[in-house]
């Protein structure tokens, strides 16, 4: 290749010529003028065809005035023109010509770029001298009237020019940027974007070319950075042989001299000297976060960033902060940089200089400035930071320091009505709080009360206040965060550090504290309805303003319990006087709670939350005061609210706390003092209260069993009251035991749900099929607005009547008590098993015909005699309803009255019959969890496998996506109980099983989304399409979370406290003997020694590989890194299943745009492959070879290297390298020149993605709906 000649474009014309005729006849016709005269070199000579058909074909897709398809060729022209041999040489001869259009030469820079990237290491040293020689020039001409993007581009050739040759054959990189640094301000701004670029490049940014030459690029920016005295002061013996630096001060001083400049230059006023202010912080910005502490120390860059947040500009004030935030984000500071870094910023003043910034940035709520807003949350995130060394280095820090002024500024910021901004330092503050050595400081007490009424106004359910609440925490969080779910994920994580400031701060003053949080609730409650309409049943609404209020002060009054409880536990540095002042506090907590009890509140949630409150004071700290739980236990008996169905929101509420009065009436019963356990006599009386209750009448079915469970509960803890007669407490439990034990022995249960037929008919489900079908209901297009007739509600209520007589939730609440908390090895646990050991071999055989009916329902398959056209109805009426947050319309309160609404319709009679079979099937799941519980007891059954893994799986496929996560919930705990030696007996089946109808389930489910989301076109057709994705994505995600948890390495086998005692238990529990006790492994090694386990997984983790899915991909990712090394030495069918599968599927979601985020994932996962099982098989090199584009020699060079690489970020970058034509692209990168953003959201959003690191869960952003495009044949890319 000859990039001197005369006529360096011969070759491009003679390749392309025949589209370039088509694109110029094209472009001819479609000129606005109508004509399109040749463009002119310098001379007046006709350009050389090749750019003049570059021109031209830029022109075609950028003109309004083309056409598709002339767009559609010019970019192939474009693209193509990239690939020419001379195309480095037509790059610079445009980039160089002042004529052209910035566009040109814009394009004709990215030609230089690809020859970079995509050539480099194909040319000979001449023609990369003469390559770079081009780059140098254009940097050297860049003056003041070339576009930003013109000159971005430039500097960025420059960086990939040194990430390839710097410190290795280009030595004098250094010294040309020093001489480009004397020149004007615009040659200034470009060394500084090119060194900004380079050090994020090299060491904050996953660069492939970087990475290559990772460690003499490391070496060689610590050189040019750092001052040279600072070098040889910590480095004195270090190798200078290569010199890459020129001059002694280095870069960090020159940005520190550059920035001084600015700020005495008017870069409040002169546009010019404020970009070269901002580029220089953004500069420094980019060195803070790797060069050595002790260099900036030296050059006192911390003073001149300071300086810069006096500055009188947003934009400079915001990359001041910004390259703060950065240097304080660094974790790891020596005792003497901590000393002249960080503690001058606690010096008075500059505290003073802090405190101003932040009070001038403050914005109203309702006049948010955009600027000044994204300043204070920058702010507050590095003075968090600064914050934070308070705690890791206290004594540290000089006697002068305004500390005191420091904490008085994080208490404003916290107080900031946006909780974006108030979070960060939020989140210190409860580091400070919980340390040793600062919790315990004076200078914290006088910020104590205001803390506390901070995190007592922030505790409030800002998610339930209305969306036109001119509340301002609420206008700034709908101001942040657009969706709901990231906004109920925020505001949860807000609330648990307020939970955590206030349990924080009781445990530390216990008596002051409780004292300013009960004086304030009490205050609250006695205003409670000020400023509020009275209450009326007729205008209930839940979420009223005092209802929020009451939750948020008894949120404050739990944590604080939470604290006083801890502080109990360690009691004190100073017992009796600890003990004296606890005895007087717990009088006072005894008082204010029976004033609380005394209170009349008509509202039912706040009478529900106070049951609440009462019940945690008295199982918590006045858990040894017997009279008082009495006095609650009196309060929630007595608690009989009166209904009023004429008001249905109001009603709710009234059946809500019905309900919550059960519950609570349990966790007492639980923590039931064992003094009043050992008298006869008070159990006698509790037995008459509930017997006196049930008898009055007006309660239903699950009310009055909650009222024997209590009872129940009482009889299951009486082992702790050793006066209590074993025999009478044994007799007792055997009393509530034995009716449900009949219960399942009923010879007629027995025979009804032998059969399919014969469960539906028990459950009233075998009328169902013959009204649906003469009601024609496949031809009612809305379902909620057809009204039952009387049969259809006479089946209704024989659905729920029909369930109530099972021994499903009989069986499922007192074998849930049994289990509650269980210890194994301890007295609650043993009367557990005593008590359903010879129960459940009884409940077994019919419990699973339950659960296999309850799947087999699922299956339109089953429904046998329906007419052919409405068996897709099945399915209709099998699909439970439910809100969801961020995707469904209306709020969840507007749903549940709309589910309301529809009971006597059509859409309610399908509730009724889905919600009659989830009820079954659940409670099944319920009770098998249970048995789980109790070991060998339940998993001693050795003819339990199989048929277990039938009634769970076997028409699991079913099944909708949220069912299935729902059994796959109930899977993992079955399998995470099994002790350690039944697991080769009891495993392999369920296992098997299970990722086999995962694996189905959701390859089948992505490929229909897939489907259709490329068909999808109205706004309800999109909707339904978004919640049907939505749920998919948990159900992957479970899957994916399953296989990672069973094969973490760092997973640790669970004691088993009955396995010593297994063998014996067995003849109680089965007449056959169990297989011998295998020695004790871990989960992993047990599955991946497993073939009958480890095939479906594998098949299942090799698809998820390609699911839509980028955090289950990332998942399964490092699944298969995890095991892929235990199979490099044996198992050569897994190792070549790896090589063909897993490796195919790992290339081909490379390729593709969606999983551009897991490049580098997926690389390593590539190398990991090719490292370990190159040398046992060939199959990864064929692979490889069979992919377009690569050629052998650069195959085994990279091969060798790989075998060599010293960090895994080298073997991803030389995959990626490899593998670079055939990476997919990000959208920002599919583009050449950024277009501005479309509205001015776009902005906004970009700035609050700060929010995510704080938050869990993510939503991905940016999901291409119609899929990927074919970018190169992938089809064919394996042959």
């Amino acid at each position: 290749m000859q990039w001197h000649n005369q006529h360096p474009a011969a070759n491009l014309a003679r390749t392309l010529q025949p589209l370039a005729d088509c694109l110029h006849d094209i472009t001819m016709n479609d000129n606005i003028n109508g004509a399109t005269a040749p463009l002119a070199n310098g001379d007046g000579a006709t350009e050389p065809q090749p750019l003049f058909q570059i021109v031209e074909a830029l022109e075609a897709v950028h003109s309004a005035q083309s056409t598709n398809e002339s767009r559609k060729q010019a970019s192939i022209f474009l693209e193509q023109a990239k690939t020419s041999r001379e195309a480095p040489y037509h790059g610079f001869t445009l980039a160089s010509d002042r004529s052209q259009s910035p566009v040109v030469r814009h394009f004709a820079l990215s030609l230089l770029e690809y020859a970079i990237k995509h050539n480099w290491t194909e040319y000979s040293l001449e023609q990369s001298n003469t390559l770079k020689g081009w780059v140098l020039q254009l940097a050297q001409d860049v003056n003041g009237q070339d576009p930003l993007y013109v000159r971005n581009k430039i500097a960025q050739l420059w960086v990939e020019l040194a990430k390839r040759s710097w410190a290795s054959e280009w030595m004098d990189m250094d010294e040309l940027l020093v001489r480009l640094w004397a020149g004007p301000l615009v040659q200034k701004e470009l060394v500084l974007l090119v060194l900004e670029t380079l050090s994020e490049d090299v060491f904050n940014r996953e660069d492939s070319a970087a990475a290559l030459r990772g460690t003499q690029l490391n070496k060689a920016c610590v050189d040019v950075f750092t001052p040279a005295s600072v070098l040889a002061e910590n480095f004195p013996a270090r190798d200078t042989d290569v010199n890459v630096r020129f001059g002694d001060e280095g870069w960090l001083a020159r940005f520190g001299d550059l920035l001084e400049w600015c700020l005495r230059n008017g870069v409040g006023t002169d546009e010019e000297v404020r970009s070269c202010a901002i580029k220089t912080l953004a500069a420094l910005r980019a060195a803070m976060q790797w060069v050595m502490h002790k260099a900036t120390a030296a050059v006192n860059c911390t003073e001149h960033i300071c300086k810069s947040l006096a500055a009188p500009s947003v934009p400079v004030q915001m990359a001041a902060v910004e390259t703060l935030h950065a240097l304080y984000s660094r974790t790891y500071f020596q005792d003497d940089e901590f000393l002249a870094l960080v503690c001058p910023m606690y010096s008075a003043e500059s505290v003073n200089l802090l405190k101003r910034l932040y009070e001038w940035s403050v914005v109203d709520a309702t006049s948010i400035g955009e600027e000044k807003y994204l300043l204070s949350k920058k702010f507050s995130e590095m003075i968090s930071h600064l914050g934070n060394f308070i705690e890791q280095k206290p004594l540290l820090i000089p006697v002068g320091s305004d500390m005191p002024g420091f904490l008085n500024l994080m208490l404003n910021i916290m107080n900031h009505q946006s909780m974006t901004v108030s979070l960060p330092v939020l989140s210190t503050w409860v580091k400070l709080l919980r340390s040793d050595t600062t919790g315990q400081s004076d200078a914290f007490n006088p910020l104590v009360g205001s803390l506390l009424d901070i995190c007592s106004r922030r505790l409030i359910k800002y998610e339930s206040l209305p969306e036109d609440s001119d509340d301002p925490s609420l206008v700034f969080l709908l101001e942040d965060i657009d969706t709901m779910p990231e906004r109920h994920a925020f505001v949860g994580i807000y609330r648990r550090y307020c939970v955590q400031v206030v349990e924080t701060i009781v445990k530390r003053r216990p008596f002051d504290a409780m004292c300013h949080i009960l004086a304030q609730t009490s205050h609250s409650l006695k205003t409670l309805y000020d400023g509020q309409p009275t209450f009326q049943a007729e205008t209930y609404a839940k979420n009223s303003i005092p209802a929020l209020r009451v939750d948020a002060h008894f949120t404050v009054v739990e944590a604080a319990l939470k604290g006083y409880v801890k502080w109990v536990d360690s009691h004190g540095s100073r017992p009796q006087r600890d003990e004296i002042e606890r005895s007087t506090t717990e009088d006072n907590l005894e008082s204010w709670c029976e004033q609380l009890l005394g209170m009349n509140f008509q509202d039912p949630l706040i009478k529900k939350r106070v049951l609440q409150l009462a019940v945690t004071f008295s199982t918590t700290a006045l858990d040894k005061r017997a009279g008082f739980m009495l006095k609650v236990l009196e309060h929630i008996l007595m608690t009989r609210p009166e209904d009023n169905q004429a008001y249905p929101v109001y009603s709710d509420a009234v059946r809500d706390l019905q309900n919550d009065c059960t519950h609570e009436l349990h966790r007492l019963a639980m923590k039931m003092p064992d003094h009043l356990l050992r008298y006869q006599v008070v159990y006698n009386q509790l037995e008459a209260k509930v017997n006196d209750i049930i008898a009055g009448g007006g309660l239903d079915d699950r009310q009055r069993l909650a009222f024997f469970m209590f009872l129940f509960i009482i009889t299951t803890l009486s082992h702790r009251a050793t006066s209590i007669d074993s025999q009478l407490r044994e007799s007792r439990l055997q009393s509530f035991v034995t009716p449900i034990r009949l219960s399942w022995q009923d010879a007629e249960l027995t025979r009804s749900i032998s059969t399919f037929q014969g469960f539906c008919n028990l459950l009233g489900l075998g009328k169902v099929q013959e009204y649906l079908v003469s009601r024609q209901v496949h031809k009612i297009e809305e379902w909620s607005q057809y009204q039952l007739d009387a049969e259809g509600r006479a089946i209704q209520t024989e659905l729920n009547e029909r369930f109530q007589l099972l021994p499903l939730r009989p069986t499922k609440s007192f074998i849930g008590v049994s289990n509650d908390k269980l210890v194994k090895g301890s007295a609650t646990y043993n009367t557990a098993c005593a008590l359903w050991q010879d129960v459940i071999p009884v409940i077994l055989p019919n419990l699973l015909q339950f659960l296999s009916h309850c799947h087999a329902f699922h299956n339109p398959l089953n429904w046998t005699g329906l007419p052919e056209e409405l068996r897709p109805i099945v399915t209709r009426v099998l699909t439970d309803r439910f809100w969801q947050a961020g995707i469904s319309s209306g709020s969840k309160d507007d749903f549940y009255a709309r589910v309301g609404n529809t009971r006597t319709t059509m859409e309610g009679f399908a509730s009724s019959i889905r919600g009659t079979v989830r009820m079954v099937r659940e409670t099944c799941y319920s009770i098998l969890f249970c048995m789980s519980r109790l070991d060998i007891h339940f998993y001693g059954f050795v003819e339990l496998p199989g048929p277990l893994a039938r009634a769970l799986f076997a028409d699991a496929h079913a099944l909708s996506s949220h069912q299935m996560s729902v059994l796959l919930n109930v899977a993992r705990f079955l399998v995470d109980d099994c002790p350690v030696n039944l697991r080769a007996h009891f495993l392999p089946p369920i296992l098997a099983s299970l990722f086999a109808q995962v694996d189905n389930k959701v390859s089948s489910e992505w490929e229909q989304l897939m489907e259709k989301a490329q068909a999808t076109s109205d706004n309800d057709g999109l909707t339904q399409e978004m919640k049907e994705e939505s749920i998919l994505r948990q159900l992957t995600y479970s899957a994916v979370l399953m296989v990672a948890g069973l094969l973490d390495p760092q997973r640790e086998t669970k004691p088993h406290a009955a396995e010593g005692v297994a063998q014996a238990l067995v003849g109680n529990s089965s007449p056959t003997q169990l297989p011998k006790i295998e020695r004790r492994h871990s989960m992993r090694d047990f599955i991946l020694s497993s073939d009958a386990i480890l095939a479906p997984l594998l098949e299942f983790c090799t698809h998820a590989l390609r699911l839509r899915d980028q955090r289950c991909c990332s998942v399964i990712i490092r699944v298969f890194r995890s095991i892929v090394s235990k199979f490099s030495e044996d198992r050569p069918d897994i190792r070549e299943f790896i090589c063909n599968e897993v490796l195919r599927a790992s290339i081909t979601s490379l390729h593709e745009d969606y999983f551009v985020d897991l490049q580098r994932e997926l690389a390593q996962l590539i190398a990991t492959i090719f490292i370990l099982y190159s040398p046992h098989s060939n199959t990864p090199r064929q692979i490889l070879l069979s992919l377009p584009g690569i050629e052998e020699h650069k195959l085994d060079q990279v091969a060798k290297q790989l075998l060599t690489a010293s960090s895994g970020r080298q073997q991803r970058a030389l995959i990626l390298d490899l593998l670079q034509g055939l990476r997919g692209q990000s959208i920002a990168e599919q583009g050449q020149i950024a277009r501005p953003p479309q509205n001015s959201k776009s902005a906004a959003r970009e700035k609050r993605t700060a929010l995510q690191h704080l938050m869990t869960g993510g939503q991905e952003a940016n999901r291409n709906r119609a899929g990927t495009p074919d970018l190169g044949g992938l089809v064919d890319m394996f042959h």
